[in-house]
């Protein structure tokens, strides 16, 4: 069942969450809104994709001769880099709050309109989970499949042992991710794209688009795999209206790729060779 709050086409005057249509100034600041937004989030991660995968395809090496690493060092001093690393994850964090703000109700759920409310841990826990593991192994394939075809670069993972708090960190890592990419890219982006009156599917591919591109840094199938990725998590939302499962997917196949591939590269090299 659609929840009411999101897409429900019943455009009855009488319904308390009934937004009237609005004027153009109203519709001029919240597409400003959009773009600062994106502009202080993951648009400037698109950018700075686009400019990323530019230079490489531009450059004498092939595409899948190179390499990109996630999550290095920011200091080769350990105090230093833990600070960095925890202000990274921190200021990433911003903007999912300002995004809350502006989406903020005085009524229960406070974050209904973003599809967050805590009212089925179990339930969203449990579908978090079934979801990153039927997304999990097709994205190992998605990857597989575009380094063979010279379409993805070599993803390094950052080694466990640096540091003690290495792990730690790679974990809040995954959750600054899954909190940024999906309350932003669908919660927010949605409820202001549907606000200005955009259809559904517009709304599914265009946010799928940018997810997409602002992983193109790490090549093209990479583009084409999180497409397919943010066209499932877009019609999920629509269908059930809920954010939590996706983030929960998200932090589980973060931490995968974050702390389970190091760790597996490390204890079976001879199947990573």
């Amino acid at each position: 069942m659609r929840p009411a709050f999101l897409f429900d086409f019943d455009k009855s005057p009488q319904r308390a969450d009934f937004a009237p249509r609005l004027d153009r100034g109203e519709a001029n600041r919240i597409r400003v809104e959009i773009l600062l937004v994106l502009g202080l989030s993951l648009g400037a991660s698109a950018v700075y994709s686009i400019v990323s995968i530019t230079n490489r395809l531009t450059m004498e090496v092939a595409l899948s001769e190179q390499t990109t690493a996630l999550n290095s060092a920011l200091s080769s001093r350990p105090t230093f880099d833990l600070i960095y690393q925890l202000l990274s994850i921190f200021f990433d964090l911003v903007p999912v709050a300002l995004v809350a703000f502006f989406l903020w109700r005085q009524s229960r759920p406070h974050l209904g309109a973003l599809g967050i409310d805590f009212t089925r841990p179990g339930r969203d826990l449990l579908g978090g989970i079934g979801l990153a593991l039927a997304i999990g192994i097709p994205g190992i394939a998605v990857y597989l499949g575009g380094r063979e075809l010279g379409l993805t670069v070599n993803v390094v993972a950052s080694p466990l042992d640096t540091y003690w708090w290495s792990i730690p960190v790679l974990v809040l890592s995954a959750l600054r991710s899954g909190l940024q990419e999906e309350i932003i890219v669908i919660g927010y982006l949605f409820a202001r794209l549907r606000t200005l009156g955009w259809g559904i599917w517009q709304i599914i591919l265009v946010a799928a688009t940018l997810r997409g591109t602002y992983h193109l840094y790490q090549g093209i199938g990479a583009f084409f795999g999180n497409f397919a990725m943010g066209v499932l998590f877009g019609w999920l939302y629509v269908r059930f209206g809920r954010i939590l499962p996706m983030v929960i997917a998200h932090l589980v196949i973060d931490s995968a790729i974050f702390v389970g591939y190091p760790w597996a590269a490390a204890t079976f090299p001879q199947l990573f060779s």
